[in-house]
């Protein structure tokens, strides 16, 4: 099989470590199965060809897009850049792609929807997620439950459902949960990567961030270890698994 390529965007190397390896993990890859580019390191190839990929896979990070541009950092910026530039080719050609959290901000800025601050932020834990009815027929997500738990934590959200895009889950406090672009481009507001262990490990790191006042830390640590949050991952299991053929 071609490799999947993996796309990161967090400038803290624990963090960045943690969440390589959980994808990895999660998505049932071997090391020598995906491409990684630290992108707050490394730019994108001028040649590189999407087509020699199964697949591409946008990890989380602590930028927004709604942001104004001269609040961005340098790193943030280029990351934002980077990936944008990859859009049109994913989109036009109906790359595989799965955005994970930052990901569904790319995605819906790219086709021209909103994606601001106005509604649907939620704080970090694990939140209750359902399914729409295109969610339980769509193939990345077979084998989850209608209703399920997933790590949030985002000041950001995508607030109308992109033109040509299909709606696949939702929470309470964010409608677009999950949404799919044509039939092969997947983007999800939660971290289907994400178990207790990773969101502890995020949750120190990124206690000064602005996602939450820093002396909740501890209390959200304890709140994310009692969660039962499993389901999300097979949604990165499944998409593995449908495109690794490719």
């Amino acid at each position: 099989m071609n490799p999947f390529l993996i796309l990161q965007l967090r400038p803290e190397t624990e963090a960045s470590d943690d969440e390589f390896a959980a994808i990895l993990a999660k998505g049932g890859l071997a090391a020598d199965q995906a491409h990684r580019i630290r992108l707050d390191q490394a730019a994108i190839p001028a040649d590189l060809n999407l087509q020699d990929y199964s697949g591409v896979i946008v990890g989380g990070g602590p930028g927004c897009v709604s942001d104004p541009e001269d609040q961005k950092s340098e790193i943030e910026k280029r990351i934002e850049q980077a990936v944008l530039g990859l859009m049109p080719v994913i989109t036009g050609g109906d790359v595989p792609f799965m955005g994970c959290c930052y990901g569904i901000g790319i995605l819906a800025h790219h086709l021209g929807a909103p994606v601001t601050k106005d509604r649907y932020g939620e704080s970090v834990g694990a939140v209750d997620c359902g399914l729409t009815d295109a969610g339980r027929t769509d193939p990345l997500l077979a084998d989850v439950p209608d209703r399920f738990q997933a790590f949030v934590g985002h000041k950001e959200a995508v607030q109308e459902l992109p033109d040509g895009c299909t709606h696949l889950a939702a929470s309470g406090p964010c409608p677009f949960q999950m949404i799919r672009y044509k039939q092969n481009v997947y983007a999800t507001q939660f971290h289907p990567e994400a178990d207790s262990d990773g969101f502890e490990t995020r949750i120190r790191i990124y206690r000064n961030k602005g996602y939450f006042p820093p002396e909740n830390a501890d209390r959200l640590i304890a709140m994310c270890r009692a969660a039962d949050v499993h389901a999300p991952e097979k949604i990165l299991r499944n998409f593995v698994s449908r495109y690794a053929l490719r």
